[in-house]
């Protein structure tokens, strides 16, 4: 019960913005009905197309919920496309290398070093944060620049392909490929790895001390730090964990569609999925469906270009929408809203008979 009240806000907020986009469309020329339609169809109307959408909300499930993890303790972590991309510059730099292992554990080498390689851009933000007081949104952001400067570097310099005609890494071993299923598409079991991480997630939020201690500490730093609770650790460790996902998106990007690194790798995945963990209330669990929410704008977007003629930049309209009015839910003018039309009328005081106080006196 309380995770379907916890969506009524998150849906509310999707059908008003679809309400406003809507009368943009009517005053455009166009017919709502055949946009959404055409949408749907790009998105989710043959198996290939929701294949395709499925793979497109995977790095924003891993990124949802490094972001998710990290917010929970009100540590707001902007970098998630930073550490992703660290992630995988550590998975396409050690790719190459492992022609010679065996498939799992090739796959499982390539995804921890993209873990790892996150943990560590991550952490670093948390360690700043911790024993140097600087605060984590203006570290995060500036290591995002860092992190696309390290891997420009990278695809031009040491990791350039062995003909250095183009800026792009060699191609990974074939035995660190994560295979692919449902061709002509790129469904690969990164979807599945995202789904099992988010339930391992959700647990370690709800059923474990150090999770409670997180979701304290964000809700009040002052009184975890009275009561004993080891702040710089629990920050350093959290942006690290954060980080690790984020990283091990990145990965999953090398391991399984890419198969080389490049520049401009991500086209921004980072901080979309913080649309999507705020969507999602940071709640693990419902960064999947947000994902794939966001996923399918994106993957529909192009055919409701091409059947109605109608710019896909609307999808980031829809998305910045839904995000403010989902945050103009929890304001103080919507709470008075909210309780004044809930508010039950007064019923009248039954009308007294005539001489009924004269006989009570």
């Amino acid at each position: 019960m309380r995770a379907a009240a916890a969506m009524l806000k998150p849906l509310a907020a999707l059908l008003i913005a679809a309400g406003l986009i809507s009368i943009v469309l009517l005053a455009l020329g166009a017919s709502p009905p055949r946009v959404f339609a055409a949408l749907w169809e790009g998105a989710c109307g043959t198996p290939i197309a929701f294949s395709d959408t499925l793979v497109k909300a995977t790095p924003l499930i891993f990124c949802g919920l490094a972001i998710a993890i990290a917010f929970q303790g009100a540590l707001w972590n902007i970098g998630a496309d930073g550490q992703l991309l660290i992630g995988a510059l550590a998975a396409g730099a050690l790719g190459p290398a492992l022609t010679r292992w065996p498939h799992p554990i090739a796959t499982a080498a390539i995804l921890a070093a993209g873990a790892i390689g996150g943990a560590l851009w991550g952490g670093l933000a948390g360690w700043l944060r911790a024993h140097r007081a600087v605060n984590e949104v203006i570290a995060t952001i500036m290591l995002n620049f860092v992190a696309a400067q390290i891997l420009s570097w990278a695809v031009h310099g040491p990791l350039i392909e062995p003909s250095r005609a183009f800026p792009k890494s060699a191609a990974i071993a074939p035995a660190a490929e994560l295979h692919l299923y449902l061709a002509p598409s790129r469904l690969n079991l990164g979807i599945l790895l995202g789904v099992v991480l988010a339930l391992a997630c959700y647990l370690y939020l709800f059923h474990t001390a150090t999770g409670f201690e997180l979701r304290a500490f964000g809700r009040n730093p002052r009184a975890s730090a009275f009561f004993g609770l080891p702040i710089a650790p629990l920050t350093t460790r959290t942006m690290a964990l954060s980080g690790a996902l984020a990283g091990l998106g990145g990965a999953v990007q090398v391991s399984a569609i890419t198969h080389r690194l490049y520049e401009a790798f991500s086209p921004g995945w980072g901080y979309e999925a913080i649309a999507v963990a705020l969507l999602a209330r940071l709640n693990p669990l419902a960064v999947l469906p947000t994902a794939l929410f966001f996923g399918a704008l994106d993957n529909g977007a192009q055919a409701m270009q091409r059947a109605q003629g109608v710019s896909p930049v609307l999808v980031q309209v829809i998305q910045g929408l839904v995000i403010m009015i989902l945050l103009a839910f929890d304001t103080p003018a919507f709470a008075g809203l909210r309780e004044f039309l809930t508010r039950r009328p007064i019923e009248p005081a039954a009308p007294v008979p005539v001489g009924a106080e004269t006989r009570d006196a």
